[in-house]
């Protein structure tokens, strides 16, 4: 129930998505990140490198500027992580068209 209510209070609704993108904490390297999920105000991916909740990370989108994040939430290998500024609605829909994980 606690899964549901958090999805029933989100803020924009998520895409599904499916793509690899570039994920690096402040001051540190470039990892693979799936990615699962993207919405005006965050995203949720996949990354096997350990990355603390609270940590401000930059997510590279293939033909985007970096964007910056900070983790939510993690579970294992995968990462729930809100943006500092939202995406404009025309980038998201962009990002959306070009990824969309049907």
């Amino acid at each position: 129930m606690g899964l549901q209510l958090a999805v029933e209070n989100r803020r924009s609704q998520r895409a599904r998505v499916a793509f690899t993108a570039l994920l690096r904490e402040a001051g540190g390297v470039r990892v693979d990140a799936s990615m699962c999920d993207l919405s005006e105000t965050g995203f949720r991916a996949d990354c096997a490198f350990p990355i603390a909740i609270g940590q401000r990370v930059f997510l590279t989108i293939p033909t985007f500027a970096p964007l910056e994040a900070i983790v939510a939430w993690r579970l294992g290998h995968e990462y729930g992580c809100k943006f500092l500024r939202p995406l404009h609605p025309a980038v998201f829909a962009t990002i959306v068209s070009r990824h969309s994980g049907h």
